[in-house]
């Protein structure tokens, strides 16, 4: 990544120009990043919801499918229609849960595990391309501060079902 032309630093530290502007630094940086993790995620059934299944049955273990549904954000009735796609391709399998047999518990399958070793690499050479223009010391100040930041907003206003604001009209992405 090239250096800005010393007219354009000037006017981004002045603020007059659009390089300035925070939302659009965010929507851009965003924008590309969504585009790059969808193409990273495109063979998962339900693309990034899929891939946040997939994660969270595998990082915290076999959770309740109306649990996972209430962590991830997900409608019920969507998280059925995921779970069923995610369970067709190998990932996930439904197990009865011991201690209530009415409830459903999502584990991860071995090929499950598998494909989430790859799809994290994936990511990786994603966000990578992303950040390209900083070196690891940078990124890691960037994730550091941007993590900061979305605590403090998610604090203030916190986003509690993104079907809910589909349902609104709202393009979770704009949030």
């Amino acid at each position: 990544m090239t250096s800005p032309s010393p007219e354009t630093a000037a006017r981004a530290a002045r603020g007059t120009s659009v390089e300035a502007d925070l939302g659009w630094a965010l929507g851009v940086v965003f924008r590309r990043y969504a585009k790059a993790a969808t193409d990273a995620l495109k063979d998962v059934p339900g693309g990034p919801r899929g891939y946040q299944v997939l994660a969270t049955s595998i990082g915290e273990g076999p959770k309740r499918q109306l649990e996972l549904a209430a962590q991830l954000g997900v409608d019920r009735t969507v998280m059925t229609y995921l779970l069923d796609d995610l369970e067709k391709a190998g990932l996930v399998q439904r197990q009865a849960d011991p201690a209530d047999r009415r409830a459903r518990l999502i584990a991860p399958t071995d090929q499950g595990r598998e494909v989430l070793c790859d799809l994290e690499r994936r990511l990786a050479a994603s966000e990578d391309a992303v950040m390209g223009g900083l070196d690891d010391g940078e990124r890691m100040v960037f994730r550091m501060l941007l993590q900061r930041i979305a605590v403090q907003a998610d604090r203030i206003d916190p986003l509690h079902n993104a079907c809910s604001l589909v349902e609104e009209g709202v393009d979770p992405a704009d949030t």
